[in-house]
């Protein structure tokens, strides 16, 4: 595993007092979260993390620090929309080895539990966890792209089509699943499309106490 690989997906977290505080059980807890690109699920898996003092690792910004090793210059947002980033796309069509990698040491760091997977694959891959996707039309999400990085809705909308297309490609060949279109694996579906982030993470947030840290809201 490339050292640079290996740091990109160490992030801080708390320990097992606050996983005990928590009220969690003793089985390893994962959360995964899921979503196309301008989904929100990055944003939300970050701050579901930090509620719920777990650690966060995200499948993409390990493919981002790959990239790196690799002579590209990944910028933090929008940077899988732009020329570079659909080249490095092409380049693990090519190679199945970038996003094998990846996967593999996101499958270690599961069994260690107290995680939140922000990955297009765990789900797929990973038995056990509780696992969310959040839906939103390629529109809404083109919106959201061109306001984050800039651009015109069209061009966001022009940018994931084809990053997408290639996206989903990679994972049909490597594991067989339909990224944005298999929900087989899911516990929960939310349609984001009309729901601020903050909404969205409070629903979310609400879901979680109830179904996975096993408390209930007070009268």
């Amino acid at each position: 595993m490339p050292k640079l690989l290996e740091n990109s997906l160490e992030t801080s977290g708390t320990n097992a007092e606050r996983r005990v505080r928590l009220g969690m059980a003793e089985e390893p807890l994962i959360i995964c979260v899921c979503g196309m690109a301008g989904s929100g699920k990055s944003t939300l898996a970050k701050k579901l993390a930090k509620k719920y003092g777990l650690k966060y690792y995200s499948g993409g910004d390990a493919l981002k620090a790959l990239a790196l090793e690799g002579g590209h210059k990944p910028a933090e947002h929008g940077w899988w929309e732009s020329r570079e980033g659909l080249a490095f796309i092409e380049e693990r069509e090519k190679n199945p080895e970038f996003d094998k990698a990846v996967d593999e040491k996101l499958l270690e760091i599961a069994k260690q539990g107290n995680v939140i997977l922000d990955s297009w694959t765990m789900p797929w891959l990973l038995e056990k966890g509780f696992k969310i996707w959040l839906e939103a039309s390629p529109r809404k999400r083109a919106e959201r792209v061109a306001k984050r990085d800039k651009m015109t809705v069209k061009e966001a909308l022009k940018a994931l089509r084809k990053k997408e297309k290639k996206t989903k490609s990679i994972y049909k060949k490597l594991y067989g699943f339909k990224l944005g279109e298999d929900f087989t694996p899911f516990h929960m579906i939310l349609d984001t499309n009309n729901l601020s982030a903050e909404e969205v993470f409070q629903v979310l947030s609400l879901v979680l106490d109830r179904t996975v840290f096993g408390k209930q809201s007070r009268a």
